[in-house]
């Protein structure tokens, strides 16, 4: 019987990920944790605070929940690691270390993401292949090819099976963008409809590799679920779904809002982390060892946004008007 633990489950992909899963397991199968009081995010199913860094509390949580499986998604994203890199070295891997040990001894499956960030300048970068050179030149990117490392080591030493994704940009409307460098791809819907116009952190034709978050819950599932023999890499797989510039977003938006207006003010740091991540990953590995296949596009993503945000925008609204 699966028994998920979630941490970082108030983040951008816990958020929904945590919904997923009890939607698929039942709520009594998936405790959501997260640095954070769960009175301010609690979801549907039973929901903690929980320190990563604390492996005691770690570990005493999943010993009382029973867990077999942790997906642990607590990390400093990209931009905001470069604010204090020593701090988000600190909480990427120390906390990342503690779910391995834990997972070793409780037997546990795991899933960490990884990132397009694990790249560097010298990867190809269009695609990027499953196995290339990775000398990122981000803390945050730093943290990831570490963090594959680890989970590799966990296996190979002590059985973990330890099972990650590489992910491009991941694009929500559910949760706010969590400081990563392509948070202008979620912004930019926000104020679109907010104010008709947005200006963009990157230069109009960074191109980059995104993917909307109902396909990404969906891989994180579907790669834990693979059967082990099938998989050669096991861990990091890249994933990947469609590629566009800020200028293509927009040019898609105004087909929903006509007249929308989006300027550029780049900013030097968010651009040197774009522009040295490669434009589009490889994800045949992926394809071929457990069936990865995406399903939206520019397009579709574009219209489930807006659906997404205006019901949202309309719900706020019955909330304030029935105050």
């Amino acid at each position: 019987m699966k028994r998920i633990l979630v941490t970082g489950a108030a983040g951008q992909i816990g958020t929904e990920l945590t919904q997923s899963l009890v939607g698929r397991y039942g709520p009594g199968r998936v405790l959501a944790t997260d640095i954070r009081d769960p009175a301010l995010w609690a979801s549907r199913c039973a929901a903690e605070q929980l320190d990563c860094l604390d492996i005691d509390a770690l570990r005493n949580t999943v010993t009382r929940f029973g867990a077999t499986a942790i997906h642990h998604l607590s990390a400093i994203l990209s931009a905001t690691a470069e604010a204090d890199p020593v701090r988000a070295y600190r909480i990427n891997m120390n906390g990342l270390v503690n779910v391995l040990e834990v997972a070793a001894e409780a037997g546990c499956r795991v899933f960490v993401p990884s990132s397009i960030a694990a790249f560097g300048p010298g990867t190809p970068r269009d695609p990027a292949p499953q196995s290339a050179l990775q000398r990122p030149t981000t803390m945050y990117g730093v943290t990831k090819v570490a963090g594959e490392l680890l989970c590799d080591y966990f296996h190979s030493r002590f059985g973990v099976d330890a099972r990650g994704l590489r992910f491009p940009g991941l694009i929500s409307y559910a949760a706010p963008p969590g400081g990563g460098t392509t948070d202008y791809a979620i912004e930019i819907f926000h104020a679109a409809l907010r104010e008709g116009r947005y200006t963009c952190f990157l230069r109009a034709d960074t191109r980059m590799d995104m993917m909307y978050m109902p396909d990404a819950i969906r891989a994180v599932i579907e790669v834990m679920e693979a059967p082990p023999e099938g998989l050669t890499h096991r861990n990091a797989f890249n994933v990947t779904a469609m590629q566009f510039t800020p200028d293509e977003l927009a040019a898609a938006i105004r087909s929903h809002v006509p007249g929308f207006r989006i300027d550029y003010d780049p900013d030097p740091l968010r651009q040197s982390i774009a522009d040295s991540w490669p434009s589009r990953l490889d994800d045949s590995e992926a394809r071929e060892q457990w069936g990865w296949r995406h399903e939206y596009d520019l397009p579709d993503m574009v219209t489930d946004m807006f659906r997404g945000l205006n019901e949202q925008l309309a719900r706020e609204g019955a909330l304030a008007a029935g105050r």
